[in-house]
């Protein structure tokens, strides 16, 4: 994604926090600049889900680059806290409005820069949670990890987002004892 613009260093931010928390869209789209604060040598998003629940998320270094780059670009540095992060745009001008992010915007931005990249229409925001969690369980991290990411309360849920694909190998059709 290119960063040429306020705009596209809003939408690469918003697409990187998607992936690398596995967070919802609506949980995005209610960032506000206090939510990504330093702690320590570490900064972290501050969540809030649904249901009222909360979640601190570390971020890394990457992440931390483009909401940096983005964030001073759109003069948010000194920004109060409760000003929005990721801000609507104004028409085609390339500008920022004051106005939060709605789910509904940061999914059409979503669908927007998928459909510029020459990627699926069935792929949502969404789907980037899902592959995180994917990836993660494919690398090995435990299960109750990836479910503390993810936020969910039952790990259960955590397996439902699990695309690896299960091979059925020689190993397994040899072993029917019939």
């Amino acid at each position: 994604m290119d960063s040429s613009s306020m705009v596209s260093l809003r939408d690469r931010a918003v697409v990187a926090t998607l992936i690398y928390t596995a967070a919802r869209a609506g949980a995005v789209a209610t960032l506000r600049r206090g939510s990504l604060y330093q702690a320590s040598d570490q900064w972290m998003l501050h969540f809030d889900e649904k249901g009222g629940k909360s979640r601190e998320i570390p971020v890394r270094h990457d992440l931390e680059q483009m909401l940096l780059e983005y964030i001073d670009t759109a003069g948010l540095r000194e920004a109060p806290k409760e000003t929005p992060l990721f801000r609507t745009a104004y028409k085609n001008t390339g500008q920022l409005t004051e106005n939060a992010m709605y789910v509904v915007d940061v999914c059409r931005m979503v669908k927007r820069r998928l459909k510029g990249a020459g990627l699926e229409n069935r792929l949502s925001p969404h789907s980037f949670r899902v592959t995180t969690i994917t990836d993660l369980l494919e690398q090995g991290v435990p299960l109750e990890d990836v479910q503390r990411l993810a936020g969910h309360a039952d790990p259960r849920t955590t397996r439902l987002y699990d695309r690896r694909h299960k091979n059925i190998t020689r190993n397994i059709v040899e072993r029917i004892s019939i």
